[in-house]
């Protein structure tokens, strides 16, 4: 009336393969690399020689949004005109992006 326990057989130990267990880790981390480490790398770059080339003259957008054109270079900063008579001084890292010639005046 009463069934038996059933045990299962013990199974035989599976031989370690080394460097197959880690493949899938290993391409996770060269994935990482290749869509989010080297594309911010490059960002980052592209960001740091704009910011060097920056000079008088140029029209720029800061981080805020606003449009102005840079009347003075300095080490660290730069003197960015928004309006006529309005120049205020912002950090170089505070400069988003360069804009072409003549942007600020066909916004107007």
């Amino acid at each position: 009336m009463f069934i038996n326990n059933a045990y299962a057989e013990a199974a035989a130990p599976v031989p370690s393969t080394g460097i197959v267990e880690f493949l899938p880790l290993i391409a996770l981390a060269v994935i990482f690399y290749f869509l989010v480490l080297r594309p911010q790398a490059k960002r980052a770059k592209e960001q740091k020689s704009m910011i060097e080339a920056l000079q008088r003259g140029d029209e720029v957008v800061t981080a805020g949004g606003e449009v102005g054109r840079i009347n003075k270079v300095y080490e660290q900063y730069v003197g960015v005109e928004f309006a006529e008579g309005i120049e205020v001084t912002v950090q170089k890292g505070a400069i988003q992006s360069v804009l072409p010639k003549g942007t600020i005046k066909a916004i107007k």
